[in-house]
Formats: structure tokens, sequence, C-alpha cells
């Protein structure tokens, strides 16, 4: 921790704790804890490293090999929501209500730290594995703790948490087959109910055929086609409106492209057909504007390489005329310098293998998003 918070790190770091302050600068300890701790563990440096490893391999004297591997284990950090199953020997027992999985858990502080722990309670916090070797965990950083009658509110903030970070899944290899499973249903009645799976329709439009599609997918669910399933998330989630609505910046955008990706999942992209057109007509005049936005895509890292290659597919011999136009490099052709360029433009997207856009959830999670919806008034 010492080494994380050093003056070699302290301006990124600081950038980090500003960005998780409130609107008054205020920064709780529980955040600066948890702040720190991914600073330290999974923040990515500009050369790809992280403080940990920079300090594995920087520590004098050297650490041994073992020591090495523990070190770097607790890059593998699991973030949860839990529910307290019991205890086993000094280890309490924590369900994942993410990935449906349980983790036997120490604290470096001894059981003492973790004797107000009752079965049935729940805890938000962050894990690591005490050694890659074992099947023991550690709390890294906080550990907040919830009351029994807290489980449905924390279940829903579970879902929340799911939906937006899909890769949670990914020790659980029930869920993450599920997970493609569903998203391969669920793109083939995309692609059955529009005949493409690309629209590029005018924002109000989108959100009309985002609502008559997610309403043939809520409606085959009920039937049973595909047979019904509990693990389900859209099962207990949004309502057919929530879903449908697209983000304030895409309502603001002239067109919007709706992408279902067989490996991403369902994306949706803003000017889409500005681009389009570029593509089609790289020679058309009035197109700086389009080429300022095909920048904006190469240098946002939530734009996925596969919609730019959507569009290099698209309009193959416009492809090259762009490219060229853009980088400044009349030798530029797509087939031989197009993956090159995503890879470099898009490292982030390169460093982990493509997810599913889709998150089921476990029987546990699912009843207590149940046991809520009875609840509500």
């Amino acid at each position: 921790m010492a080494f994380a918070q050093s003056s070699r790190f302290s301006r990124r770091l600081e950038a980090r704790l500003d960005d998780a302050a409130d609107e008054h600068g205020f920064l709780d300890e529980q955040t600066f804890i948890a702040v720190v701790d991914h600073f330290t563990l999974e923040h990515r440096l500009p050369d790809g490293s992280t403080v940990v490893e920079r300090f594995v391999a920087e520590r004098r004297p050297a650490l041994s090999e073992d020591e090495r591997a523990m070190v770097l284990g607790w890059r593998d950090v699991v973030e949860g929501i839990f529910e307290v199953h019991g205890w086993d020997n000094d280890a309490v027992v924590l369900h994942n209500l993410l990935d449906d999985l349980t983790y036997p858990t120490h604290s470096n502080m001894g059981r003492r730290a973790l004797r107000k722990l009752r079965t049935g309670m729940f805890v938000v916090a962050r894990l690591v594995p005490v050694h890659p070797a074992t099947d023991a965990w550690l709390i890294s950083g906080n550990l907040a703790t919830y009351r029994p009658s807290a489980g449905p509110e924390l279940a829903q903030a579970a879902l929340e948490t799911l939906t937006a970070h899909p890769r949670l899944l990914r020790r659980n290899p029930e869920l993450v087959r599920l997970a493609h499973e569903m998203q391969a249903e669920a793109r083939a009645d995309f692609v059955e109910l529009f005949g493409t799976d690309l629209l590029v329709l005018e924002p109000q439009e989108a959100q009309a055929r985002l609502y008559e599609y997610h309403r043939l997918r809520q409606e085959k669910v009920a039937a049973g086609l595909p047979p019904d399933r509990t693990a389900d998330a859209a099962a207990h989630g949004p309502t057919l409106d929530e879903l449908s609505q697209l983000p304030a910046e895409l309502c603001a955008a002239e067109t919007v492209g709706v992408l279902y990706d067989a490996d991403e999942g369902l994306a949706y992209y803003a000017d889409f057909g500005a681009l389009d057109e570029l593509f089609a007509a790289p020679d058309r005049a009035g197109n700086r504007d389009r080429m300022a936005r095909l920048r904006k895509y190469l240098d946002d890292d939530s734009v996925s390489p596969a919609v730019i290659r959507r569009l290099a597919e698209r309009h193959p011999e416009g492809a090259d005329a762009v490219f060229r136009k853009l980088l400044r490099k009349p030798s530029f052709t797509w087939s031989s310098h197009g993956e090159a360029l995503l890879q470099r433009r898009k490292k982030a997207h390169f460093q982990q293998e493509p997810w599913p856009s889709i998150s089921p959830v476990g029987s546990r999670l699912a009843q207590l998003l149940r046991t809520g919806r009875r609840q509500r008034p």
C-alpha cells in the first residue's frame, strides 16, 4: 500500500480519488480505501502493467517465487454482494449473489475481524485469493455488512451490477455457458424479427423497434419458448419502456446504429448513419464532420472494433479511401492494415475475449428478486 501511494503514482491515484469524490469534493473513508485497493490491484498504467506487478518486479530484496505467485494472485479480484452461509473453522463461507459461487473467506486480522458476521447476513466486499494454489480467499479493503432483511434490496443492486458488468460471471462456467446460449437465442429472435442484425434508424424509431423486440422476447420467455428459465435476468429486471429507452446522448443523435453482434451482443452507436454514408461515398462533399465522427469512434474505448469492421464490410471499396484520407496514408488498405489499426487504437478490447452482454443470474439471486417484487406496494 505504501508503494501504491508513493509519489511516483500520486498524480494518477489522486485523479482516481477526485473522480470518486462527491460534488462537494468529499470522499468518505470506505470509498477512499476501495479506490486505493482497486488502483493497487487492477488499474492499468500507461504501459499496461498494474501497480502490484510493478511492486513485484521492483521489490528489493526480491520476493521468492512462491511469494511472487501469492502477491500476483491478488490481481484476481472478486467484487461481490455476498450472503453469509456460515463458518468453516476460521473461514466465513460467503455466497456471491453475482456469480453464484461460494468463497471460504479469511481476514488478515484473524477471525476476530469477522466475528460480527452471522448466517443470513449480507456483506459487500472485495476478495482476493490467499494464494492461487488454494481455494481460500482474503478480504481486501472494506467489509460492509447488512441485515438479512436487506436481501431483496441488495439483490436488485446485484442485478443492476451484473447488467452493467457481465464479466463478473467469469468464474462460473455454467453461468458463462448459459449467457452465451441466451445471447444466441436473443440474437436469433432479433434477426428473425428484423431480417438483419443491424438497424440504422432515427432515435425515436429505434426505440419503437427495440420496444417491439423486447416485447417479443418477454412474451417468448413467459410462454416457455425457449423453456422458462428462472435464471433469466430479464424476467426480473426493467420494464419494456426501460429496456427500450436509449441514453440521452443517443436520443440527440441524427441516427442510431443498433447492432446485435454474435460475440458482444446488443449495442448502440450514435450517428452510425453518417458514417455509413461516408464509407458509401468517401468523396462526397461535406464529409469533414463525418471524418471527425469516425476519428471519435477510433479514439473512444467504449466503441467496439466490431462496429468499425461492420462499416468496412458494408463498403469494402470505400473503406480504403476513407482510412487513407483519415490517416493520411496513401498505401493503406483495409484488408492488409485494418486489423492492425484496430489492435493499435482499441487495445483494451483485444486484452480480453469478447463477452456476452446478457447476464443470467443464479437461483438464490432470482429468489431474492422475486421476494422483492412481492414486497413492492
